[in-house]
């Protein structure tokens, strides 16, 4: 409960003061994100890698753009680990500056050109950094607003995480567009760093708006009564490894979005379809505009019937539109590739991002919830990174859009899966979750240590 000195009026902000600053946070941390997906896909096979062979440079190239999701459960565990022992406000304004000071480096970087073999060798290097940052950033954002958000709210409130995550590729969308409209001699002389050094713009923004934040109530109260484990993932993987194995099942679900925001996008402005790159960079960026609106209704709805039965609507459908989107694009129908785009990502896929942050965290008590959610979606996303880059080898040369297809919607399964064996939580007390029903609070023990400060 709040202090009886704490105005009533500043306990009903912090919910929306926290949506807020992880909304903008996560919207300038995967703006950084997204601009290298967009990069991977139109650029960087021609400036990091071997021209003379388009389709093993481009195949590098996803492989690059998924080094940072295998980068991601390294940052997991260490992140995860300080987040429940220091707090969730370090970890947010840590990871925002790495992010920002690693896609910065990157519009800095001497091209194959310049530097031969040494050049992607940096790339990689940056990526690898790029991920540990990503690793806490979602995690460490959703955990702090679901301790803020009101019980019967959390959906809702948790779901301007990913919101903000929406924003952040639309805005690099919108980048890149003039950026790909330069001509050749342009775009891959300078063009193309414009985006990336734009990012320590985005980065000091972020550091100005984070370190505002306070540490959320449910934590502080945790830490106070009970004190902090020494080593969360111990106690994580000891009581709650069930639920972390859902996690990662269910991260699987990010295929999609991977393989909708960089395979397709090379698909489509490949020789054979030969689609305006300019055109399918505006059928992602409508797709999240469309999903900035979609998120926060399918959280809505799942504050009134389950965390579940949305989730799955996401996975199912998305498994589904995946075939119609990759058929549109395949027979260079312009009108029906930006209406299966829109429903595609921005409406269908928006109900498993939605309520990912209140589902998953509502898995763990407040004491492992960030290292929860880290680990296990980070594992999650690392398979998922590489999407992309199997998508292109599964195509082939021939451009084999249903092999494709058919390989995204199996990425769905495991996320069906999770999401049938996992609790039903949407009305569950917030300082009950993670423990089952029966169960004690979780008492001081030898394993916990006092909060530091105390």
């Amino acid at each position: 409960m709040p202090s009886s000195a704490t105005p009533p009026d500043a306990c009903r902000a912090q919910p929306r003061q926290a949506a807020f600053a992880a909304w903008l946070g996560s919207a300038l941390e995967y703006y950084d994100f997204f601009v290298y997906g967009s990069a991977a896909a139109l650029v960087f096979p021609r400036v990091f890698f071997d021209a003379s062979s388009p389709a093993d440079a481009t195949l590098l190239s996803m492989a690059t753009f998924g080094v940072a999701y295998a980068a991601r459960p390294v940052g997991a565990l260490f992140l995860g680990h300080f987040g429940d022992r220091v707090g969730r406000k370090k970890i947010m304004v840590f990871t925002l500056v790495l992010m920002g000071l690693s896609t910065f480096l990157i519009g800095c970087l001497p091209t194959r050109a310049q530097a031969g073999g040494l050049a992607p060798v940096l790339l990689v290097l940056c990526r690898i950094l790029g991920g540990i940052s990503a690793a806490g950033e979602q995690a460490s954002a959703s955990s702090m607003t679901l301790e803020h958000a009101p019980q019967a709210r959390r959906a809702y409130f948790t779901s301007f995480t990913l919101n903000g995550t929406q924003a952040g590729q639309l805005l690099a969308t919108l980048v890149f567009l003039p950026v790909a409209a330069l001509g050749d001699d342009a775009l891959l002389s300078w063009g193309w760093r414009l985006p990336f050094l734009f990012s320590v713009v985005v980065a000091v923004v972020g550091y100005v708006i984070r370190r505002t934040l306070k540490e959320p109530p449910a934590f502080t109260r945790q830490a106070a009564a009970d004190g902090v484990d020494r080593m969360p993932l111990v106690a994580l993987l000891r009581g709650h490894w069930a639920d972390v194995l859902r996690v990662v099942g269910g991260a699987l679900v990010a295929s999609v979005s991977t393989v909708f925001t960089v395979f397709s996008l090379a698909f489509a402005t490949g020789d054979q379809v030969g689609m305006d790159r300019t055109f399918m960079l505006w059928v992602g960026a409508l797709a999240n505009l469309v999903a900035l609106g979609a998120i926060p209704l399918w959280a809505v709805l799942s504050d009134r019937i389950g965390r579940r039965p949305v989730f799955l609507v996401g996975a199912i459908g998305s498994a589904v539109l995946m075939f119609l989107y990759l058929w549109a694009i395949a027979a260079g129908s312009c009108p029906l590739t930006a209406l299966l785009g829109v429903l595609a990502f921005g409406v269908v896929y928006s109900a498993a991002n939605g309520v990912w942050p209140s589902f998953y965290g509502e898995m763990f008590p407040t004491r492992v919830r960030l290292s929860g959610v880290a680990v296990g979606t980070q594992i999650g996303f690392a398979l998922s990174g590489f999407a992309a880059a199997f998508a292109a080898r599964i195509a082939g040369p021939d451009d084999d859009w249903a092999a494709v297809a058919l390989f995204t919607a199996a990425l769905c399964v495991p996320p069906v899966i999770a999401a049938l064996t996992a609790r039903e939580t949407h009305r569950v007390p917030t300082d009950r979750l993670g423990h089952r029903a029966g169960t004690a609070v979780r008492p001081v023990t030898a394993d916990s240590e006092p909060a530091p400060g105390r």
